[in-house]
């Protein structure tokens, strides 16, 4: 698997496409990533499947909530 990837992705507030730079060096990930069209705060978590060897990103607003 490779370590470093760049993937666009889209903000979750905005719709604008912004790239990130994951890096599957360091396992599991948990981030957040400013939009650079609205500055809205981007929350990033990075898993690693290692059954499948894929890198595996999940994206969402800052301030969703979970009950």
């Amino acid at each position: 698997m490779k370590d470093y990837v760049e993937k666009m992705i889209t903000c979750p507030t905005c719709g604008h496409h912004t790239p990130i730079q994951m890096d599957a060096s360091n396992g599991d990930q948990d981030f957040y990533e400013d939009c650079r069209a609205c500055c809205s705060p981007i929350h990033c978590r990075l898993h690693i499947d290692e059954l499948n060897d894929k890198l595996v990103a999940y994206v969402d607003a800052d301030d969703e909530q979970f009950f």
